[in-house]
């Protein structure tokens, strides 16, 4: 779990407080588990959602002065590349959710979680093809987010 948060967070320690979040989640939540996906693949959700939420709560608090300068824009020469990505990412992630909120749950299974779209599908409870349709937006999306100067 603590690796699937530090695909999110580029900071050991901020992935370790998604981590534990993720845990309490499962923790109180457990009943939810339906059983109509694997464990891990709902795990796998919670872990994203959990990474997520800790970077936006990150974001949020240095946005009100209660942390670090924001880190909107990481500079370049004290972030490595991975984690400025990462940073990225999660930026690009919650513009489109803003705007397409049903692409983001596809997209981070497939291209984060490493699912494969038939797990997806099950999970999510669409058929494959429409995963497929959502992904493929989701990542155009992305990738002009990714792309367009800030």
């Amino acid at each position: 779990m603590l690796r699937r948060c530090g695909r999110f967070l580029p900071c050991f320690q901020d992935a370790e407080e998604a981590c534990q979040d993720a845990l309490l989640q499962v923790a109180r939540t457990i009943d939810r588990f339906e059983g109509r996906s694997l464990f891990s693949t709902w795990l796998y959700v919670v872990v994203a959602n959990s990474a997520r939420q800790t970077y936006r709560s990150l974001k949020r608090r240095a946005a009100e002065g209660y942390g670090e300068p924001p880190i909107d824009r990481p500079d370049p020469r004290t972030t490595s590349v991975i984690a400025g990505s990462r940073l990225d990412l999660l930026d690009a992630l919650e513009r489109l959710e803003a705007r397409r909120p049903d692409l983001v749950a596809p997209i981070v299974l497939r291209d984060v979680c490493q699912l494969d779209y038939a797990e997806i599908a099950t999970h999510l409870g669409i058929p494959v093809g429409t995963v497929k349709s959502r992904i493929h937006q989701a990542r155009a999306d992305l990738r002009e987010y990714l792309l367009a100067p800030m």
